[in-house]
């Protein structure tokens, strides 16, 4: 038998055709270095695009255009009965869109007896003027019989008009801005009397069918209480299920059946979890619906595998020598695990329940089918009120079909993105701060 070595293979393989062997193999390479190129590059094009459309229709929702207006606050129309003293609900109930309507009518030279150019003007102002004019009163009756200057919001289609938004050029038949209000909105920018303002009302206000009085304030507090009962739940919960899995438990077909099924529940689609938690806290419990303790807990289970595995893996990452040093040196394997593992572990276990914390931050299946898309405009007091989240109330505003509503649902998502990538940078950053590599 003869044995073919590697000098009688080139000896016999001409080098014409070596030389084309490798650089079909070098082509193949370059072709292949090509490919990945492109696809990051695609992809990265599709996320310039969407950040784009997103940064375009939504960063002018951080502004919203007010008129500055001289409000006279007129007993007559306030308490013209003098009970404020023994019925403050007189307070609260008094017609304040008119004293706002007669402050406008009284900027733009208009006569209030004038009742058709009355009727047109009621379209300039908010309707949330009733809000913003009452807390002022209730929060200082001594304002009645003074004039003060407040600045009032105007309507959504004002609004846009006066962000160039709405394009004035078409027929007035064609848009929802009269050439009239046009006009009234033109004279008061150049009193300088309208103008654009920060929009505090995007982060403090709530629900509301109106765009411009609509705003984030009972989503955020929503989102805050179910990310404190995930935190709370989840974390000490994963940690000692890791724990147990990778230090104490022995290896048999239970535990491998319990780690197949952590492996699975982290790709379970998040629309189970709420089935689940519809199923078992809402039906079977009576816990109630649209409450942040119910999303919290679905929350929780959504993110426990995420955290498990990711602590499994830390705990996993410590060089056996740590654990043999420990036991050598006199220590309890409890010792072992608590005073040498799990600290040198924490980075990994601090960067896995961020990432799992920023997952639940962005989850909107779960949370509709719990009831968390109901219209709350109350500040939720505790977990168990009424609220929404976040992301539920990105999905209730693009539905809604006016305009504003798209560009404040845009506005939004940039605030989302702002939280979802400041946790994100902050679990890098600790995981290189404290990490050590062995």
């Amino acid at each position: 038998m003869t044995d073919v070595t590697m000098d009688t293979v080139a000896t016999a393989t001409p080098p014409a055709r070596r030389d084309i062997g490798l650089k079909r193999r070098y082509a193949a390479e370059r072709r292949f270095r090509l490919y990945g190129v492109l696809a990051i590059l695609v992809g990265l094009a599709f996320l310039v695009v969407m950040l784009l459309s997103i940064l375009t229709k939504g960063y002018t929702s951080f502004w919203q255009t007010t008129v500055s207006l001289p409000i006279t606050f007129d007993e007559k129309v306030i308490d013209p009965d003098n009970k404020r003293a023994t019925d403050p609900n007189v307070l609260i109930t008094a017609n304040y869109p008119a004293l706002a309507q007669k402050a406008l009518a009284e900027k733009l030279g208009i006569d209030a007896k004038n009742k058709p150019m009355m009727t047109r003007l009621k379209g300039f102002l908010s309707d949330g003027s009733r809000v913003q004019l009452r807390d002022v009163v209730v929060s200082d009756p001594a304002v009645i019989g003074t004039t003060r200057n407040v600045d009032i919001l105007v309507a959504a289609n004002l609004d846009s008009a006066f962000k160039g938004q709405i394009d004035l050029s078409v027929p007035e038949d064609r848009r929802k801005v009269s050439d009239q209000q046009v006009e009234w909105m033109n004279k008061l920018k150049a009193e300088g009397a309208m103008a654009e303002r920060f929009n505090t009302g995007l982060f403090t206000f709530g629900a509301s069918s109106r765009p411009e009085t609509s705003g984030l304030g009972v989503a955020i507090i929503g989102s805050f209480y179910m990310m404190v009962i995930v935190l709370l739940l989840a974390l000490p919960i994963g940690v000692a299920a890791s724990i147990y899995l990778e230090e104490f438990a022995k290896k048999s077909r239970f535990t491998d059946l319990i780690e197949v099924n952590i492996n699975n529940l982290a790709a379970v689609p998040s629309i189970v979890f709420g089935l689940l938690g519809l199923a078992v806290f809402v039906n079977f419990l009576g816990m109630p619906r649209s409450a942040s303790f119910v999303g919290g807990l679905v929350l929780t289970l959504m993110t426990l595998p995420t955290i498990i595995i990711a602590t499994r893996a830390a705990l996993a990452a410590v060089p056996p020598s740590i654990r043999s040093a420990a036991l050598g040196l006199g220590a309890s394997k409890m010792q072992m695990v608590f005073q040498h593992i799990l600290p040198l572990a924490a980075p990994g276990i601090l960067t896995g329940t961020i990432i799992g914390l920023a997952r639940a931050l962005g989850e909107t299946a779960p949370l509709l089918l719990i009831g968390m898309v109901a219209f709350v405009a109350n500040y939720p007091a505790t977990p168990f009120d009424p609220a929404t989240a976040l992301p539920v109330q990105i999905y209730m505003w693009a539905n809604e079909a006016e305009r504003a509503f798209v560009e404040r649902m845009s506005g939004a998502i940039i605030i989302l993105l702002v939280f979802l990538m400041a946790m994100n940078i902050t679990a890098i950053v600790l995981r290189r701060r404290f990490e050590r590599r062995w």
